[in-house]
């Protein structure tokens, strides 16, 4: 904890009364051993006063400054990040605006509510409840002169910051709006309120954070633990964050118009595209085991007595109803410490929370119940006299599953098995819960969808957007070619048994001609002769253009079959 200048100066003025107070009595005392221990005295309870100082309550600290409303200067914005002030020494560059933090505890990150910042950042705006606080870093202020609170480089500075802040703020609050103090802090933390804020917090791999924590807490775990007990909510202290780079004014050069085609492709360059990939393989996995165990759930199931069938079938369909959170909920319950089975796969080294294989189990749980209705659906529409006829015929469950059932309840199963993986690709809720959002471990496209937007990246959000909206629309789009093809081929069959009707009447006359022929020819080539006076056209239908329903017969091993019949 850092001393206030005010603990120093009483430091200082206490110790000096003390050495005063010595040396009258060293004068008093007289003597080379009582200098000895006077000299030890004073070192002592000079170190006791500099610890004690260090040790003072906060309300000791350096308040920050108020300043008064600076006069709103014409600001010229070279870029969505960029600024300057005609007449200013300086300006701003890598301005960003972010609108929400964590207090989740992370290994190596500065404990409280914390929002990561660029290591370069000489300028930190907090926008608190009830007031702005404006940081500069004491170099920079040195340099551009802005430490006096009353310069017109303040002036110049909070302009830019002010249109910066709501060319980036998406439609959200402005610093600009609301009657709220100014208040200038140059040292990197300072208390106001019930909150510390500080400026230049840092993890254990470097990183920046600007932090807030109680202002009384003690550091570490021990101030989350205070402040939860308060119920104070740390992310109360800050509504949102401001900060950029303070560079000389002659170092800026306006970028040129990189026209539509530059800007899309900057855009587009600067998007980060792991959460597609972990969407997809998240999904992709998810789906390959939930179409496992839907088939062979839907198959048990179907076989069940009806009572143990009801049962069977809320459990496997409840997923389904249950909102997603209840669900990431119960997941977390399960696979966590409060359960038996979390606490004895984490005293074996298996971690799921929080982690890949925890994402993959969310989208199985919601993914699972559509691939089971659907097949279950399916095998129940199935003629179970085709199924029985099967088995008399020797053939066992297994072939009749997957020589029988299968294939005539595809297109069913298919369709269900495609929004299986629709739904796995948009779960939100069980996954967030459940696995958390870490970049390119858990966060798929709707996690990072709402993230951007919570951090005010819209035009971000608004492109994986576009993603799930196209996704779908393929998804829809392949499910109704699907069906409409296997609708039209079911169509043509049933064309086919009509077409099938006027071959048989067409035979049914041939077959006259055969009985005349028999009767003119001998006995032993009676049938060969009936055979020859088939004609080979008449017994093709008429969708053998198309497929056909293999009507067609082989007349060339017909006539062997009766020749060797008749020898």
């Amino acid at each position: 904890m850092g001393m206030g200048r005010d603990s120093w100066d009483l430091c200082g003025g206490c110790a000096g009364g003390i050495v005063r107070r010595v040396g009258a009595l060293r004068r008093f005392v007289g003597g080379r051993a009582a200098r000895s221990w006077v000299l030890a005295l004073v070192v002592i309870v000079s170190c006791v006063l500099m610890v004690a100082a260090a040790a003072m309550p906060v309300s000791a600290m350096a308040v920050p400054t108020v300043l008064e409303a600076p006069e709103q200067q014409t600001v010229e914005i070279l870029a969505d990040d960029s600024a300057r002030v005609d007449g200013a020494s300086f300006g701003i560059i890598g301005f960003e605006r972010l609108a929400k933090g964590t207090a989740r505890a992370s290994e190596g990150a500065p404990e409280g509510y914390r929002l990561p910042i660029s290591d370069s950042a000489g300028l930190v705006v907090v926008r608190a409840p009830g007031e702005v606080l404006l940081h500069v870093d004491r170099e920079v202020a040195a340099m551009f002169d802005l430490d006096d609170p009353s310069g017109a480089g303040l002036s110049a500075l909070w302009s830019m910051v002010c249109a910066l802040d709501e060319a980036g703020s998406m439609g959200g609050a402005l610093l600009s709006e609301g009657e709220v103090p100014l208040r200038l802090a140059t040292d990197s933390e300072c208390v106001f309120g019930a909150f510390r804020y500080r400026f230049d917090a840092r993890g254990d791999d470097g990183a920046r954070y600007v932090t807030v924590t109680l202002a009384n807490a003690e550091e570490g775990e021990a101030g989350l633990d205070a402040a939860r007990a308060a119920g104070v909510d740390l992310g109360d202290g800050v509504l949102w964050c401001d900060f950029a780079q303070v560079v000389d004014a002659g170092n800026m050069v306006a970028k040129d118009d990189p026209g539509v085609v530059g800007e899309a492709l900057a855009f587009f360059s600067s998007i980060d595209y792991r959460p597609f990939w972990v969407s997809l393989k998240t999904s992709g996995l998810a789906l390959a085991i939930s179409f496992a165990l839907g088939l062979f759930a839907a198959w048990r199931v179907m076989g069940t007595s009806s009572r143990l069938k009801g049962v069977l079938d809320s459990v496997f369909t409840i997923p389904m109803v249950l909102p997603p959170t209840v669900c990431g909920f119960l997941l977390l319950m399960l696979f966590g410490q409060s359960t038996a089975v979390g606490r004895w796969l984490i005293a074996h080294g298996i971690t799921i929370v929080f982690t890949w294989e925890a994402a993959v189990i969310s989208a199985i749980v919601v993914s699972f119940p559509l691939v089971y209705r659907t097949a279950l659906g399916a095998f129940e529409s199935l003629d179970g006299r085709m199924i029985d006829a099967a088995r008399t015929l020797g053939w066992s469950e297994v072939r009749i599953f997957c020589r029988l059932m299968m294939p005539l309840a595809w297109p069913s199963i298919a369709a269900g098995t495609v929004l299986a993986f629709a739904r796995a690709m948009g779960e939100f809720g069980c996954t967030l819960f459940f696995a958390g959002n870490y970049a390119g471990i858990t966060q798929t496209i709707p996690i990072a969808i709402y993230f951007e937007w919570m951090g005010g990246n819209t035009a971000v959000a608004l492109f994986w957007v576009m993603v799930v909206i196209a996704f779908s629309f393929l998804v829809v789009w392949g499910i109704n070619a699907y069906t409409a093809r296997h609708q039209g081929y079911r169509d043509g069959a049933h064309v086919g048994v009509v077409a099938r009707g006027g071959v048989r009447e067409k035979t049914r006359g041939h077959a006259l001609a055969r009985s005349s022929a028999g009767a003119a020819a001998d006995a032993g080539g009676s049938r060969a002769a009936a055979i020859t006076s088939f004609d080979a056209d008449m017994v093709v239908d008429d969708l053998e253009s198309t497929g056909g329903d293999a009507a067609a017969i082989d007349l060339s091993a017909l006539r062997e079959l009766f020749e060797d019949g008749a020898a």
